[in-house]
């Protein structure tokens, strides 16, 4: 007998369906207005700081939904965005500086379901509110701390290799190395040259060598500036909460920021700004750090004080930055004690090498370096950065460090943990300043998904009521297969990581809903092609689904192409609106073959039909 059901069909179909009604299930919910609190550099958020909290809103007389503390973060949902900023402004008082207390939206999804990963939809700042920022990178100093990096490194080669030379000084965006007579200048052009291939070298005297670096060495340099800071900035945003920001590269020096659900725009502005480095640098033990204090700092070395204010006389020459850092973990050494594991780059792990091969027992100090915005600007309208060192460790050099070596001599665990974050998420090696600011309301958000939402019912009812008069019996199946559809669409938007849902992709899934019947037509039509020549409805059925098949498949796969495309090629919107377009297409494609053919054989398969109602 025709159109019967197999097994494996309906297994498919209901799991398939079920599994993605489950990750739906999460956006009925809505969200809970909330306040985040987040442990700043010299803080840890912990019990006693729950208690901190509770206390305080028990004073201003705020009962809130409820207070979580996980992930070393403390949430607390309130019923409304009034008792919201009286929450903050609360906690703000209560908490100090040490903490950082930001508003936020959170989602009110059950335990159980969270248990299984269940969670709502991403919204992109154009639905749910938020801030955007566009950033621009000070590639100024980006040149300048390579040059710098290069010159120290010149000194040390040079050294090793027993070439003397008079001085080696960075001039604008060059290094002018001098010697003390031509045949020292003719061997170190030659090592230099081998050693050094991004950089060329010119002789621009009898006794002077010039090097700047190659065009395609600097681009690298650029590109990576940006890269890095993408990374630390995706970084630095977790502090806030965002569930789903969007952090990317625009134009040659710059950086897109889109921050959905954030309120507080100038804790943002604050995370974002804080600009910061790393170098390394041996302790300097052959001059008297008195003698420094009052006022007779040897050449070659500087004051910088530590976190306890403790003033500590470093030399100048840098060893190593933070930029050549590619991971760092808290850990424990043989002893117990608290230590950081670093691991370095093929050429960080080359220069520490070097730099450590004649200084074993000797203190070698990591310091924090943060640019901040003075408000001032230059000549050129750019916000004017003012350089804050502070020195983080001090720890004794054991053995001729590499690729890998450890920083010990830290005072607890949570100094350790501290260290490691601010290595691994600290290293920018420029300043940026943010050129571009929008604020996108929450109010102006949820008219727009109010009206993206009539949008989508409007097409719905319309296409239910077409398909309903137009095939009868069959138009049901059809409008199953539809709600169906939806239901899938948002089941997957919310389980794909990364997915966020925009007003452009709430267009996308408009049109998917029109297009979402083109198969179910195709076939529909074939079916009543075949009842016209002549067919038993049962023959009429099989033929209306196995022919119109091939076409269905081709309609969607050119479809599905250009969505490709678009996503490959576009940004922000278009994204947006081809990624629910992708999505439709192939939930479209499984409900109108498999599903609605599921149902219609459940109803008409296996038995005698004199007629269809369709």
């Amino acid at each position: 007998m025709l159109n019967k059901n197999s097994i494996w069909k309906v297994l498919s179909a209901l799991i398939v369906v079920a599994v993605c009604a489950l990750y739906a299930l999460p956006n009925i919910y809505g969200e809970d207005h909330a306040v985040q609190i987040s442990a700043g550099r010299d803080a840890v958020v912990t019990d006693a700081t729950v208690e901190q909290v509770k206390a305080a809103l028990k004073e201003k007389n705020i009962s809130p939904k409820r207070v979580e503390f996980e992930n070393e973060q403390i949430l607390v949902r309130v019923s409304d965005s009034d008792t919201q900023l009286i929450t903050r402004e609360t906690l703000e008082k209560a908490l100090g500086d040490d903490y950082y207390v930001a508003m936020n939206l959170a989602p009110d999804t059950p335990e159980w379901l969270e248990g299984l990963g269940g969670a709502p939809m991403k919204l992109g700042l154009d639905l749910r509110g938020g801030v955007h920022f566009l950033m621009e990178v000070d590639m100024t100093e980006v040149i300048t701390k390579s040059l710098e990096d290069a010159e120290s490194g010149f000194r040390t080669s040079l050294r090793e290799e027993g070439i003397r030379y008079r001085g080696v000084k960075q001039v604008d965006d060059h290094i002018d190395i001098t010697f003390r007579d031509e045949d020292a200048l003719d061997k170190a052009e030659f090592f230099l040259r081998n050693q050094s291939r991004d950089l060329t070298f010119n002789q621009v005297d009898d006794l002077t060598l010039r090097a700047i670096f190659a065009e395609s060495k600097l681009q690298e340099i650029r590109d990576n500036a940006v890269k890095q800071n993408i990374t630390i900035i995706r970084n630095r945003v977790n502090q806030l909460g965002v569930a789903e920001p969007l952090v990317q590269k625009q134009g040659a020096d710059r950086i897109v920021v889109q921050l959905p659900g954030i309120q507080d725009t100038a804790r943002a502005k604050e995370i974002l700004n804080a600009t910061a480095t790393l170098e390394f640098r041996m302790v300097d033990q052959k001059n008297d750090i008195r003698d420094a204090l009052n006022g007779r700092v040897p050449p070659g070395s500087q004051v910088i004080e530590d976190q306890q204010g403790i003033p500590q006389l470093l030399e100048k020459r840098i060893m190593l930055t933070g930029s050549h850092i590619i991971d760092a973990n808290s850990g424990v050494d043989e002893y117990g004690l608290p230590n950081v594991n670093i691991s370095l780059d093929s050429e960080g792990g080359n220069k520490m090498s070097r730099s450590t091969r004649g200084n074993i027992g000797k203190p070698m100090a990591t310091v924090f370096i943060e640019y901040k915005s003075t408000g001032e600007r230059n000549k050129e309208g750019k916000l004017v950065f003012e350089k804050h060192e502070q020195v983080i460790s001090v720890a004794t050099i054991r053995a001729q460090l590499g690729s890998k070596f450890q920083i010990t001599g830290l005072d607890s665990p949570k100094e350790a943990r501290d260290l490691a974050l601010l290595l691994r998420a600290g290293a920018l090696i420029a300043p940026i300043q943010i050129v571009e600011e929008r604020t996108v309301g929450p109010s102006l958000g949820k008219e727009n998904i109010e009206l993206g939402m009539q949008a989508i019912m409007y097409g719905l009812v319309a296409v239910l009521v077409f398909m309903l008069i137009y095939y009868k019996a069959f138009g049901v199946v059809a409008n199953i297969a539809l709600i169906t559809n939806l239901v899938m669409i948002v089941g997957i938007m919310s389980m794909i990581p990364g997915a966020t849902l925009t007003l452009p992709g709430m267009a996308g899934i408009v049109l998917t809903v029109g297009m979402a019947v083109d198969a179910n037509v195709l076939i529909f039509e074939r079916i009543r092609e075949e009842m016209r020549d002549g067919r038993s409805p049962q023959h009429a059925i099989h033929q209306g689904y196995d022919s119109a098949f091939s076409t269905i498949l081709d309609a969607n796969i050119t479809t599905f192409i250009a969505g490709l495309i678009l996503f490959a090629v576009g940004t922000g919107p278009i994204k947006g609106f081809s990624i629910t377009l992708m999505i439709g297409i192939a939930t479209s494609m499984f409900t109108a073959i498999l599903v609605t053919r599921v149902i219609v054989n459940a109803v008409w398969g296996g038995r005698r039909v004199e007629k269809l109602a369709i």
